[in-house]
């Protein structure tokens, strides 16, 4: 799914409602819904754009981690198996 919004983007709307612009002229001038700012709102308040960057490596990061996990987990179980077969 492509994003229409860069995370640069976001985070320039967000120092808008900082800087007092409301929630309201936001959604309407950028044409999204009022859940959508505030959930990005909630996800990147107080954020620079390096910080977001750096949050979306260390989340991918952590996606792959967790995919290691997975399969190293599924690896010692088939090996399990085979020993409890033996």
């Amino acid at each position: 799914m492509k994003k229409r919004f860069t995370d640069e983007q976001i985070v320039k709307l967000i120092k808008e409602h900082e800087a007092g612009k409301s929630a309201t002229d936001i959604a309407r001038e950028y044409n999204i819904s009022q859940a959508t700012f505030y959930s990005w709102q909630k996800k990147y308040s107080g954020m620079e754009v390096s910080d977001v960057k750096r949050l979306k490596e260390l989340e991918a990061e952590n996606h792959r981690l967790k995919e290691m996990v997975a399969d190293l987990s599924l690896d010692n179980k088939v090996l399990k198996d085979i020993v409890s077969k033996n």
